[in-house]
């Protein structure tokens, strides 16, 4: 019996880890269709939501399988718990995803402040890097690795910030760039909000392994 959870956590693992990889090429792409304007690549973006939600509801439904079977002790059940409301995490990253894409066609033809876009996509590099890294340190339990991915959000927060101040700036110095403006503060946000839900994946690491609920940065 022991070894059939085992083999059936290891595949929701699994199953995880594709679903968070797919989530990180939405994200890739939704920020590169934005800054090079490719309105289908953000459509492509869009689309491909579909599965990533078809992903999400798979591992639930897995998850909930698993409980119902094998019936896991306290140990065990967090690990399903915690795989499942991570997988909700991812979901919601997806979601962001889509409303980056979003905005590229909504903002296709209006005045672009190549600077601003620069940060936005030095931003996403470091929220990739978060991504990547979290998979790998919930694949392995990795409660320092975790940690640390953590601890990036806060590079987050403060591009968020930059291009908060530097659309700003742009508007007043040209009121044709207010939509792009808006935009570009619109998907910071999104960006930033990516960078939490990581930070949720890196507390459920901790909780899965430790047993407690702790409030990473």
């Amino acid at each position: 019996m022991r070894r059939f959870f085992d083999e059936e956590l290891s595949e929701l693992y699994d199953e995880f880890l594709e679903m968070g990889s797919d989530v990180n090429v939405a994200v890739t792409n939704a920020v590169s269709a934005f800054v090079k304007h490719d309105v289908e690549l953000a459509e492509q973006v869009i689309k491909a939501d579909k599965y990533i939600n078809k992903a999400e509801v798979q591992l639930e439904k897995g998850c909930f399988t698993l409980i119902a079977l094998q019936q896991p002790v306290a140990s065990d059940l967090r690990n399903i718990v915690a795989v499942m409301k991570a997988s909700s995490d991812l979901e919601r990253i997806g979601d962001h995803a889509v409303s980056i894409a979003q905005a590229t066609i909504a903002v296709k033809g209006n005045n672009r402040i190549l600077e601003i876009e620069k940060l936005l996509e030095e931003m996403a590099l470091v929220v990739e890097s978060m991504m990547t890294r979290v998979l790998k340190a919930y694949v392995s339990l990795d409660v320092e690795e975790a940690k640390r991915v953590a601890e990036e959000d806060e590079k987050v927060d403060d591009y968020l910030t930059k291009v908060v101040h530097k659309s700003t700036q742009g508007i007043l110095e040209n009121p044709e760039t207010v939509t792009g403006g808006m935009e570009y503060v619109q998907v910071a946000g999104y960006l930033e909000r990516i960078g939490d839900y990581i930070t949720n994946i890196c507390e459920r690491i901790v909780y899965t392994v430790t047993g407690k609920l702790t409030e990473l940065n």
